[in-house]
């Protein structure tokens, strides 16, 4: 990937600077340095993680406020789409068709991981097909200019946004990455499998000890870094995702459109006229999800491996694409085998 020619030492191209000079507080355009809760991070920072405050500075210095970014985080589509329009946006004969090449290009590394982390090898390459088409969209922005409009900018959440400003910078310490070129998605997410910079330090895997974790073009690193995520999260090997339901006549339950915990079983939906169409133990927990089609409702249940796709990204909708890319290019790699 193009991305490798980035691996700079942090900032050397910004200790130039003649010694004692002082960096102007704002660049036109750029965020004020002066502003209240600038002053506090880059406190915060400095003292909790020995960041030189005057890189720090210099960092900052070079963001870039990007309004487009706040009026996407105000409307994602995971959030507003309905389940049929946001799956035809994933679910395309493209998309399965370069999944299906995809695994079949990085078979033995796959499922080598696969193997290792007991996590299928279809759900890594779905990852990765709706992240980032598997690794030909790794994001339009600087992953600087998003975090910093979001921290700084975004009053909703802000807290987690400057917790991962902050992480970003560390990031760029240990890796050796020149912060004001690294690509990232309009939330700051990096690399082919989109991790945010804390997901980046504790659970990208390290093919070897002696350079940096890659998941911009390593993707033996890439592939166990997407499976150890899910793996820390929970996998279970061999375990159900999700199932369709069907409804009796006059059901009664009641669908909280945003919650993901598993707070029902199989048992508790029945009693409630929501059939599940698996043969799985009455006592298994489940969610209920809306699965909204053209022509009206639907509805199926998330098992506990749904909720671990759920962790990768906070939405129902995502876990079900997911799922569904992974049957579908699994489907077709079985059929095209000898």
């Amino acid at each position: 990937m193009a991305f490798n020619k980035c691996r700079y030492f942090l900032l050397a191209a910004l200790a130039c600077a003649p010694a004692g000079a002082q960096p102007d507080e704002a660049v036109a355009g750029g965020f004020d340095l002066q502003r209240p809760e600038i002053i506090e991070f880059v406190n915060d920072v400095v003292s909790r993680d020995g960041l030189n405050r005057k890189d720090v500075r210099a960092v900052l210095k070079e963001a870039q406020p990007q309004p487009r970014i706040i009026e996407t985080m105000n409307r994602p589509i995971e959030k507003v789409a309905p389940w049929w329009e946001y799956r035809d946006r994933f679910l395309t004969r493209d998309r399965i068709g370069d999944g299906v090449r995809f695994w079949l290009d990085h078979k033995n590394a796959l499922e080598q991981v696969s193997a290792e982390y007991q996590v299928p090898c279809e759900y890594l390459v779905a990852i990765l097909g709706v992240e980032t088409h598997y690794g030909r969209n790794t994001g339009p922005y600087r992953a600087l200019d998003a975090l910093a409009t979001l921290a700084f900018d975004y009053p909703p959440r802000q807290k987690f946004f400057r917790g991962e400003l902050e992480e970003f910078l560390l990031l760029a310490k240990e890796n050796k990455l020149d912060p004001r070129t690294v690509p990232g998605s309009y939330a700051g997410a990096l690399g082919v499998p989109q991790f945010m910079p804390s997901q980046y330090r504790r659970y990208a895997v390290a093919a070897s000890s002696d350079r940096p974790r890659d998941l911009w073009g390593d993707w033996d690193e890439i592939f166990a870094s997407v499976a150890n995520y899910l793996r820390e999260h929970g996998w279970v090997a061999g375990g159900p995702v999700l199932a369709e339901t069907r409804l009796e006549p006059d059901p009664s339950f009641q669908i909280e459109p945003h919650n993901l915990e598993l707070n029902e079983t199989v048992e508790s939906l029945a009693a409630h006229g929501v059939k599940v169409e698996m043969s799985v133990p009455a006592d298994t927990p489940v969610v209920l999800i809306s699965a909204e089609q053209r022509d009206g409702p639907a509805y199926r249940v998330g098992f506990h491996n749904f909720y671990v796709l759920t962790r990768y990204n906070a939405s129902a909708r995502y876990a079900m694409a997911v799922h569904e890319l992974a049957q579908a290019v699994a489907q077709r790699v079985h059929d095209a085998a000898p």
